[in-house]
């Protein structure tokens, strides 16, 4: 920035601050502000318009930027409020630098504008490049976690897990459950692997064929899967498609199955708790003596 404009601008830094606050407030009610207090939309506003003053003391410095970036993402607000802001700000102190001037002509308003552009113009572009990178690693993070929730494999007992998945199967999403059932038959050591269906809540040819690949999979690596939560509903429409699920057992329930698993493992439920009759004679046998 020209030196002569950079020492105004320092100089009348409080009027001008002031300036840019009474006119970013026509702002409010936009779609990037209408839900935020008074108190949060002021001290935000004060919160930029240091760093952009930060920005012409301390060239470079990019740490801020990010900083803030970063608060406007965790706050929800569009990228516009930087971008608008910054283009208020830019007007307000031409039109304050102007005011003080005696020499206003031509060359004096386009040596005026270059300089505020080449001030102004680098900060609209690393807090957008900022925001932007910021916004894409944490919708990068989310997708990771969202991928890693939509098909989690739980080992519930020695060599027998289960997966239970809930919505809508897609052919990425596909993908994602053949990896996790053969990462997680390795690592568990498992025998037999259910998959509940349940909450999917439509089995059409191509899920079914999902699904039968990952079974076959399953198979290879050593293990069986058994097919659990099929709804009447969806046992029909298994029936009206044609499809072919004798390869592998299928199970009305996860209840059925898990019991189905333990018969595969050589084990069984045995219920402890002695029949009525037992405990009845037991305490007679008490009473009399």
């Amino acid at each position: 920035m020209d030196r002569e404009f950079r020492k105004i601008v320092l100089d009348n830094s409080d009027v001008i601050v002031q300036k840019w606050i009474d006119e970013i407030d026509i702002l409010k009610g936009f779609n990037y502000t209408d839900s935020v207090s008074d108190e949060l939309l002021e001290s935000t506003n004060r919160e930029f318009v240091n760093i952009i003053f930060s920005s012409i003391k301390h060239e470079g410095d990019t740490k801020q930027l990010k900083e803030f970036s970063e608060k406007l993402i965790n706050l929800g607000w569009k990228v516009s409020y930087i971008t608008d802001g910054l283009q208020v700000f830019r007007r307000v102190t031409i039109n304050f630098i102007l005011q003080q001037s005696d020499k206003i002509d031509t060359s004096y308003i386009s040596d005026l504008q270059q300089s505020v552009d080449e001030w102004v113009e680098p900060l609209i572009r690393q807090l957008v490049n900022e925001y932007s990178g910021n916004w894409e690693n944490i919708l990068s993070l989310q997708r990771v976690a969202l991928q890693e929730l939509s098909a989690p494999l739980i080992p519930v007992m020695d060599n027998i897990t289960v997966m239970p998945l809930v919505g809508t199967i897609d052919t990425e999403r596909a993908k994602l459950i053949m990896e996790n059932l053969l990462e997680g038959v390795m690592k568990h050591n498992s025998e037999v692997v259910l998959i509940d269906i349940t909450g999917v809540p439509v089995v059409d040819t191509m899920v079914a064929h999902h699904i039968i690949q990952a079974a076959e999979a399953v198979r290879l690596v050593g293990a069986t899967c058994i097919l659990v939560g099929i709804r009447p509903e969806i046992a029909q429409t298994i029936v009206n498609l044609g499809i072919d699920l004798s390869k592998f057992p299928t199970k009305s329930s996860l209840r059925k199955g898990f019991i189905k698993a333990l018969e595969m493992t050589n084990r069984k439920i045995v219920d402890t708790k002695p029949p009525n009759n037992a405990v009845e004679q037991m305490i007679d046998s008490l009473g009399g003596e």
